[in-house]
């Protein structure tokens, strides 16, 4: 069967999440809560994505090919106001890459995203926020050394080398750190109990 125009359809998916993403990265607002706008693009990207997967199954690189595979990855690690969705998805990948038609890493930073949104250490240190001292830092994980021997056995670099990265990238960006440190935190702690992340 032929997914091309599936795979189209999911790369656009993407690009119109990145081409917001730029934007509120130019206005620098993107570390000022979770903007609206991009609040109801993610939910809508994820409504697609959920529905081709009901129709295709998970959609992997043998069935669209590694850019849409790998951008349908992006869309369901930004669908965080969508929890059902984000771990049906994770289980599909758990599959995928059991069968070796998915990538571990994806994997990894999909479980890792679940964790620290479910208030749980993370296992792989790939998920980071903005720290009280207005830095961009890994979300809590176990144990450093445990942790960098899950990511070496995935071909990932060290946490303390990816922080490094980070914070660059956020740098090159003008990314700037929430203006209320407290007061961010409040809010995303009720915004994932309103979603149903935590209780």
């Amino acid at each position: 069967m032929d997914y091309t125009h599936i795979a189209e359809k999911i790369i656009s998916l993407r690009d119109a999440d990145l081409k917001l993403r730029q934007i509120l990265v130019q206005k620098g607002q993107l570390s000022e809560g979770y903007n609206k706008e991009m609040e109801e693009l993610h939910n809508q990207n994820a409504q697609i994505i959920d529905q081709l997967i009901d129709s295709i199954g998970y959609p992997t690189i043998d069935k669209v090919g590694k850019e849409a595979s790998k951008a349908a990855w992006l869309v369901i690690q930004h669908s965080i106001g969508q929890p059902e969705f984000m771990k049906k998805c994770r289980d599909l990948l758990e599959d995928a890459v059991s069968d070796n038609k998915a990538s571990q890493q994806a994997l990894a930073y999909l479980t890792d995203r679940i964790a620290v949104l479910e208030g749980k250490p993370q296992l792989y240190g790939t998920q980071f926020d903005w720290d009280e001292h207005g830095e961009l830092s890994p979300n809590p994980f176990d144990d450093l050394i445990q942790v960098n021997q899950r990511r070496k056995s995935i071909g990932l670099n060290t946490v303390e080398e990816q922080t490094l990265i980070i914070r660059r990238q956020a740098k090159e960006e003008n990314q700037s750190p929430p203006k209320d440190f407290e007061k961010r935190k409040r809010e995303m702690d009720e915004w994932r109990k309103r979603v149903g992340w935590t209780k």
